[in-house]
């Protein structure tokens, strides 16, 4: 069983900067493929970015590359998105995600976050 808590949302203005933070419990932690997912009002949840256990492979969306980072830290069992240049199109409710397995990017892994809101002003 694998715990999330995401934290770091908030209120910013267009071309600002937040990090998120997910804090995951479990011992599979190091092993575990997480994954930051958002949905924004009337919208389907979709995919941001993603990144393998070791660290080595990340992937994103093309909404946000250039602009996005994942990163973790397996000494403390965290997992980081670094978001730069934001838009008010990347208003959403933000949802960290975990699997022991490959990730799929549109259905998602099985563990899942409560939520931050992020809310980008124009």
């Amino acid at each position: 069983q694998v715990q999330l808590v995401e934290s770091g949302g908030g209120l910013v203005q267009a071309g600002g900067s937040l990090r998120l933070s997910c804090a995951a419990s479990g011992r599979t932690f190091s092993s575990s493929v997480f994954a930051w997912f958002r949905q924004a009002p009337g919208l389907e949840r979709e995919f941001v970015a993603v990144i393998s256990g070791s660290g080595g492979t990340t992937d994103y969306a093309d909404s946000v590359k250039g602009r996005f980072t994942i990163s973790r830290d397996n000494t403390k069992n965290m997992v980081y998105l670094q978001m730069n240049s934001l838009k008010p199109e990347d208003t959403a409710v933000y949802y960290c995600n975990a699997d022991t397995v490959a990730i799929n990017h549109r259905l998602g892994g099985r563990y899942w976050g409560q939520g931050t809101q992020v809310t980008v002003s124009s």
